[in-house]
């Protein structure tokens, strides 16, 4: 019998909101009994994303990031979007140690960092309209619920 669950957060793109994020998807999560690590991949794969929406989708304006997660059988999807600048090249921007914001002295190691500790990434964008990132974790435990 197949298992799902869904669940939408949405909130303002403050940085202050980050670890909120970070926080909820981890305990959506945790309905799938997963271990410390898989749940800390999971923290810092959503932090990462979370944080790109409000750094570079939005930069000095305010807007709204979502989160969309959803379960089915073993597996979690996540999806973090927003509706800010986007991004010109997707597969330049994903290159490691690529950054747009060279002053703000961060490592350009977003996607990778994602890349890294979920099983799968996918990013979506258009300049002007936003990006979406879809990012999906496998765990060995069935959900037996």
């Amino acid at each position: 019998m197949e298992y799902k669950n869904y669940m939408k957060l949405e909130f303002e793109s403050k940085s202050q909101n980050e670890a909120f994020a970070r926080v909820v998807v981890a305990a959506f999560a945790s309905q799938l009994d997963p271990t410390i690590e898989e749940i800390s991949d999971i923290k810092t794969a959503v932090s990462e994303a979370v944080t790109n929406a409000i750094i570079h989708g939005y930069e000095n304006t305010m807007g709204m990031v979502r989160v969309i997660c959803t379960i089915t059988n073993n597996e979690l999807e996540v999806i973090i979007e927003d509706d800010g600048n986007g991004i010109e090249d997707v597969k330049k921007a994903m290159e490691p140690l690529y950054t747009s914001k060279p002053e703000l002295e961060r490592s350009g190691m977003g996607f990778t960092v994602m890349e890294t500790f979920m099983d799968n990434v996918n990013v979506y964008s258009e300049a002007g309209k936003g990006t979406r990132i879809e990012m999906v974790k496998k765990f060995n435990s069935l959900n037996e619920k």
